[in-house]
């Protein structure tokens, strides 16, 4: 068995163990016990000691433990987003792993999508939903009829 299958395996045990009440009820225990230990150790510097040592590692391993999970997490709900636009027939498929796009490219999709949310407060209905080109196809077509309009007028 390869290490890093033990070691996702561990980490995801892990994740799932400390996220549960009894971890929660663990760790206050624990901190009960310290402090009710505290006169029998004369609240000594070592006493002090072995709870901030014993938290800054606890905190330090779940830090990494947590981005771990929320990694995991992330890939996987952008995975179903990707299945979802790719099968939809309307949806834009520039969206398809967008999340490995830069932010100035997110930049411009997001003031593109703020076109769209305009374009469609405009629209008679707002229930409708729309995919970027399809907003852009239409308001072509209304930009074309209204042009049309004013040359009409102006003969």
């Amino acid at each position: 068995m390869k290490l890093t299958s033990i070691l996702e395996r561990a980490a995801h045990r892990t994740t799932q163990l400390v996220g549960g009440t009894w971890a929660f009820t663990a760790a206050v225990g624990l901190v009960l016990a310290w402090l009710l230990s505290g006169p029998l150790f004369h609240y000594s510097d070592t006493w002090q000691l072995a709870i901030n040592t014993t938290t800054t590692i606890v905190t330090f391993l779940m830090v990494f433990l947590i981005q771990r999970a929320q990694n995991k997490d992330a890939r996987a709900i952008h995975l179903k987003l990707n299945e979802l636009i790719a099968a939809h027939h309307g949806a834009s498929n520039r969206l398809i792993n967008v999340e490995s796009l830069t932010e100035d490219e997110l930049d411009i999709l997001n003031t593109h999508y703020g076109e769209l949310v305009e374009r469609i407060k405009r629209d008679v209905s707002l229930t409708e939903s729309h995919s970027v080109e399809e907003a852009e196809r239409r308001h072509g077509e209304k930009l074309s009829a209204h042009r049309a309009v004013k040359r009409g007028a102006k003969r």
